[in-house]
């Protein structure tokens, strides 16, 4: 039997606000994948010792405060200092598009903006880990 997908979801910073997080979670459970949400106010140095810990596949932020780009800057500078980076990392919520360059640029592999059908996170997810 093949292994799970594992994925974490977490929300980094200060928001306050998880329903969506909690949604993509269970959509991600749904279709088979182990998922680790990691709850509220979140640091980024938090976030990556537990990517590592679990051994995950996916890293998934979910940014609604609009930090994502300094927040995205931390996450895959620690993963790339902590040997880290070849976890997936993908990051939803608040999104504008013109960020979205800048995002790929530090290695952000997946952008899913508020309103992105659920199904299109779960396959690019299967996608990317070869499910």
């Amino acid at each position: 039997m093949a292994r799970k997908i594992k994925v974490l979801v977490a929300k980094p910073g200060l928001d306050g606000h998880d329903r969506g997080a909690k949604v993509v979670a269970h959509a991600l459970q749904e279709a088979g994948m182990e998922v680790i949400y990691t709850g509220l106010h979140q640091s980024v140095e938090a976030i990556v010792q537990t990517a590592i810990q679990e051994d995950v596949d996916v890293i998934g932020l979910s940014v609604m405060t609009g930090g994502h780009l300094p927040i995205c800057r931390k996450l895959t500078a620690l993963l790339k200092e902590k040997g880290a980076q070849d976890k997936v990392v993908i990051v939803g919520g608040v999104i504008p598009k013109k960020d979205f360059e800048a995002l790929r640029a530090l290695g952000v592999e997946g952008i899913f903006p508020g309103g992105t059908p659920l199904d299109e996170t779960v396959r690019f997810i299967q996608e990317r880990c070869g499910a």
